[in-house]
């Protein structure tokens, strides 16, 4: 089985990273937050051992928002480019698919602290049967998408950030007439009321992070 792991991920840096989050957390807290999510999958996509682990950067390997973070060895870089979404992801897949010829390819970010090691290795597993695999996402999108096949229509004109990207994604999947293992739904972090559903060791490993008398973490 030769599974490449691509995670989409921007540099954590203060305004660039998490945004969303700014408002309950601050723009420093929002990149700490950031910082240990990308840490926290790349670990747990090494830890997986399923083959090669690529990080899609934003902006491109060797910019200075990169320097100051210690990549674990063995991570391979690219550059996400431009486009939308996307195009990005599309470009990923293709060439982890056809020009680096990997049997498999999952495509994950780094908002979901579910996706462990345990949780990366059985859907490679999964979809060693199938054509793809889908991990939504409680609000709507997806954590993961696993492909054996590759289709632009998995990536034109999608509306992402909206709850329908998961159920517009299984539609153009069902279009295409391929075999897809529906896993289970997940919950990213993208918004203040999100931040329910961390891990309590993170609020305690991130200084300075505001968790006390906020109401979105729990303790």
């Amino acid at each position: 089985m030769n599974t490449r792991i691509i995670i989409f991920a921007k540099a954590p840096v203060a305004g660039l990273a998490k945004t969303r989050l700014i408002p309950a957390l601050g723009a420093d807290g929002a990149a700490r937050l950031a910082r240990q999510m990308l840490m926290s999958t790349l670990n747990a996509s090494m830890s997986a051992d399923t083959g090669p682990v690529e990080l899609c950067m934003s902006p491109a390997p060797g910019a200075i928002e990169w320097r100051h973070l210690p990549l674990p060895p063995g991570i391979e870089r690219s550059d996400q480019g431009e486009g939308d979404l996307g195009q990005r992801m599309a470009r990923a897949a293709r060439r982890g698919l056809v020009a680096n010829g990997h049997e498999q390819v999952l495509l994950i970010g780094t908002d979901c602290p579910q996706l462990s090691p345990e949780l990366l290795r059985r859907t490679a597993r999964q979809l060693v049967d199938s054509d793809c695999l889908l991990h939504p996402t409680i609000d709507g999108g997806y954590a993961l998408l696993g492909l054996r096949r590759f289709h632009t229509s998995l990536f034109e004109h999608m509306p992402w950030s909206t709850d329908r990207v998961a159920a517009i994604t299984r539609e153009r999947i069902a279009r295409l007439g391929w075999r897809c293992v529906l896993g289970e739904r997940l919950q990213d972090i993208d918004e203040p009321h999100d931040l329910f559903w961390l891990p309590a060791a993170w609020a305690e490993q991130l200084h300075g992070y505001p968790t006390e008398n906020n109401p979105h973490v729990r303790t």
